[in-house]
């Protein structure tokens, strides 16, 4: 199992490196589902010592606590050194003292502890407050036991001057925040000369884990207590039952402290009170530090073995739900102008396959351009009635007034032309309405496709270039459509097709019947064939200005947006410096620390990943 240990302590530094410490936060957190051990209990329990003797019986170095809590991650390691980090919660201020110590070895303790102790300050401002950020420390030794240790401020019931009203709740908020979590072994410290029912530590694992499922009850100060009491009754469970065994530990002396007694002997002077003193002798196997240490290890060895299926589960799904994210949030950007340059013209690019996929019927849109020459167009066409339009009044007056001040003789050529001019020159209300309904719809697919484009949707700069780009493109084809369609119908009146009246009869070339008097030819009859003549050809143009009007309008409209949508927007583009690139590239800035943090959430998981794959593998 040396091995699982060891992998949650990689990954527990992985998580801080990374700046996941299981706080609040929007990002799923691999912190909360590694198992830690917390050390809880109140400020005269001899908390701190408790650490201290666990470390120092596990590798025989000396640790001086602050007033921040700390990780201590206990790594095996072929030889003895110790590693410091500072890494907060919070955003850290501080860079520089970051950059001095980590990844540094260092063999002289005092110097570490004398940055902690600063490092301290300068979070506290040397005030008797406590500080959420925590100090992450790495003891690497030979002789050590893996094992992950969080150290937390002391409880406390009153305020002390300097401190503010409420940092007896924040510092219950604060412990309470990490063992409240079911991956976290307690650690209870409660000293033996105090009532057990006044004991914070108890009190609060009692809250958190009502069924003592993962608390630790160490009972420290038994050396203290006062003559003619014990604390058998305790330890053996009696007093108040935990679902493990409580341990007892005997601490040095401040005395002994200050005149440095070496470990050994202080750990050994720890097993003869308990061999040699008769309440406790009975229990001698399961007391001090030493023991306390191998438990702690032994226990969290079943309790990783047991998460390790459940780790890879959460690991895998949330790779995938950070993979999902950043997908959306889109590439970061460029730092130099070429890059920015590639960036914009790759996401139009994208918008510009968007905008063709709804042309060519990949995505929804194209039908309605069809729909336009289909329906629309002749709807229209067929409104504009030409038989009223060529009623017998209306032909009268058209052919009298071409003939002006003398009556024709044979045809009424000038009659015929105003008729049919008169006619076709309303063809032209369809024809522009064809082309504005054309438009319409590429404007609305433009729009359609920029919403489309995820990419356009963290740079909102770009997206409103763009969209106005576009729109100028289809208002500039949509006139060039325009004067092409409307040519269409000018040249449909400037040119007759005179195949068409010399293959009609010759009575109705020649005005009527000729038996009648020259001057007998606007009979209704007479009329009658004029009309009918020229709403003949009238329909005859229609129909082919029906075919030929769609492919004016796809020719500059439809198939001109399709190959050059963009063009003047990437010449403009070429001609920007690297500051306009960037202003086009405004992303959110919240979406830029966003794609930031799930970058490095991604980074921990993936490692995470091939870290617990390569234990599970070797098991």
């Amino acid at each position: 199992m040396e091995n699982l240990i060891s992998l949650v302590n990689r990954l527990q530094r992985a998580c801080t490196a990374l700046g996941d410490h299981g706080e609040e936060t929007a990002l799923p957190t691999l912190w909360d589902a590694l198992p830690s051990i917390a050390v809880v209990g109140g400020q005269f329990a001899d908390r701190d010592v408790v650490l201290c003797r666990v470390l120092e019986s596990l590798q025989y170095l000396k640790v001086l606590l602050a007033k921040t809590f700390y990780l201590v991650d206990l790594v095996l390691s072929p030889g003895v050194h110790l590693s410091c980090s500072f890494i907060g919660l919070k955003k850290v201020e501080n860079m520089q003292n970051l950059d001095i110590f980590q990844g540094k070895r260092f063999t002289d303790f005092a110097a570490v502890r004398k940055e902690i102790a600063d490092e301290t300050d300068r979070e506290t401002g040397r005030s008797k407050q406590i500080s959420t950020v925590p100090i992450y420390l790495s003891i690497y030794s030979p002789n050590v036991v893996n094992l992950t240790l969080i150290d937390l401020p002391g409880l406390t019931k009153v305020a002390v001057e300097g401190q503010p009203d409420s940092i007896v709740m924040d510092i219950e908020n604060m412990v309470r925040s990490y063992i409240e979590k079911p991956n976290c072994i307690i650690l209870a410290i409660s000293p033996a000369n105090q009532d057990l029912a006044t004991s914070d530590a108890i009190k609060i694992s009692r809250e958190v884990d009502p069924k003592g499922e993962r608390t630790f009850g160490v009972l420290t100060k038994i050396d203290l207590m006062d003559k003619g009491t014990d604390a058998v009754d305790i330890l053996e469970g009696k007093a108040y039952k935990l679902q493990f065994p409580w341990i007892g530990v005997v601490n040095r002396s401040q005395q002994d402290i200050n005149k440095n007694v070496d470990m050994i002997a202080a750990r050994r002077r720890e097993r003869e009170y308990f061999a040699q003193t008769p309440e406790y002798k009975h229990l001698a196997h399961r007391m001090g530090s030493e023991h306390l240490g191998k438990v702690l290890s032994k226990h969290l060895e079943a309790v990783i073995k047991s998460r390790i299926p459940g780790l890879q589960s959460l690991i895998n799904k949330t790779i995938i739900e950070l993979e999902s994210e950043l997908s959306r949030l889109g590439k970061p950007i460029a730092t130099d102008a070429g890059g920015k340059l590639y960036m914009i013209m790759e996401i139009c690019r994208i918008f510009d396959g968007i905008f063709k996929e709804h042309l060519d019927g990949v995505r929804p849109g194209g039908d309605k351009i069809y729909n336009v020459f289909d329906n629309q167009l002749p709807a229209a066409l067929k409104r504009l009635q030409f038989d009223k339009h060529l009623a017998m009044e209306n032909v009268r007056k058209l052919i009298t007034e071409a003939d002006g001040y003398q009556p024709h003789l044979i045809a009424p050529e000038q009659g015929y032309r105003r008729l049919i001019e008169t006619a076709l020159v309303t063809i032209k209300g369809p024809a522009e309405a064809a082309v504005d309904a054309v438009h319409a719809i590429l404007k609305e697919l433009v729009h359609k496709s920029i919403s489309e484009t995820v990419e356009l949707k963290q740079y909102p700069s770009l997206r409103v270039e763009v969209g106005n780009a576009a729109v100028e493109s289809l208002d500039r084809m949509k006139e060039e459509s325009k004067k092409a369609t409307l040519q269409l119908v000018e040249m449909e009146n400037s040119y007759l097709t005179v195949d068409f009246f010399r293959k009609l009869p010759q009575d109705v070339e020649k005005g009527g019947n000729p038996t009648h008097s020259i001057f007998d030819r606007y009979n209704d009859s007479y009329l009658r064939r004029i009309g009918t003549t020229v709403l003949s050809y009238v329909n005859m143009v229609c129909a082919s200005l029906r075919n030929s009007i769609p492919k004016s309008i796809v020719y500059c409209q439809v198939r001109e947006a399709k190959r050059s949508l963009l063009d003047h927007f990437f010449t403009d583009l070429g001609k920007k410096e690297g500051k306009q690139l960037g202003k086009l590239l405004d992303e959110d800035p919240a979406i830029m620390q966003r794609r930031v943090s799930l970058a490095k959430r991604l980074e921990l998981y993936r490692a995470a990943q091939a870290e617990i794959d390569s234990v599970a593998w070797s098991k």
